[in-house]
């Protein structure tokens, strides 16, 4: 394959995997929105939207795989297609979250007078827009934007850290099991919402290694070095 094809290639790798991430930001829209307004059938789309974008990370599975095994791509381009295909594992992962999120609603449902702490809604705000500018940031191969959403990893672990004292204090007061069950289905959403935003620091560590072919050190641990959470 002559290069501009295989540089063609690399482009629609690319395209493709910023789809996948619009699927995974609007896939945790709709678990935000099922969330805020206990909707079950935000919570139903939220299952189809994983299903399109468990289907899409396949899709780019085999691509890399051919591309692979087919053109024998130099270092560089090695490390490229290599980086792209862990990378839609982190996206998929991420799509896991939201949906995990989806799972809890027909029981919130039936408990809709718990108070919700608005530090989950801003977390669902913060970790969308990390998303957003990570995809942006792989786009554009901006490295400067990569670095400074791995680094924002704390302001996700702050707001999750809030969350966590509000819900240990409603636990405390509650009488009644199930309210107590209610209240800690809470704390798993703000939990898959924290896993949320780790997984966008890896994505954002993974497109300076595309850039830059150097393991970034931005966390106080690196998934890419194995010392991830």
């Amino acid at each position: 394959m002559p290069r501009q094809y295989f540089d063609q290639a690399l482009r629609e790798l690319r395209d493709q995997i910023l789809t996948m991430g619009s699927y995974v930001a609007e896939e945790l829209r709709l678990a935000m929105a099922a969330l805020e307004a206990l909707d079950e059938e935000a919570a139903r789309q939220v299952y189809e939207m994983d299903r399109s974008v468990n289907d899409i990370r396949f899709a780019i599975e085999e691509e890399c795989f051919t591309l692979i095994v087919t053109q024998q791509p130099a270092a560089r381009d090695l490390r490229l297609v290599f980086a792209a295909a862990n990378m839609i594992v982190d996206l998929e992962r991420m799509g896991d979250q939201a949906k995990g999120i989806a799972k809890l609603i027909p029981h919130l449902k039936r408990h809709p007078n718990i108070n919700r702490p608005p530090e989950l809604r801003q977390l669902g705000a913060l970790v969308h827009s990390l998303l957003n500018d990570a995809l942006r940031a792989y786009a554009e191969g901006d490295t400067e934007l990569s670095a400074s959403i791995a680094q924002r990893d704390d302001e996700v672990d702050a707001l999750y850290a809030n969350i966590f004292t509000n819900i240990m204090f409603q636990l405390a007061q509650a009488n009644d099991p199930e309210q107590v069950k209610a209240i800690y289905e809470l704390l798993r959403a703000a939990r898959e919402l924290e896993r949320f935003g780790d997984l966008v620091a890896n994505v954002a560590e993974r497109s300076i290694y595309m850039v830059t072919g150097k393991i970034p050190e931005l966390r106080a641990t690196s998934p890419i070095s194995g010392r991830g959470r």
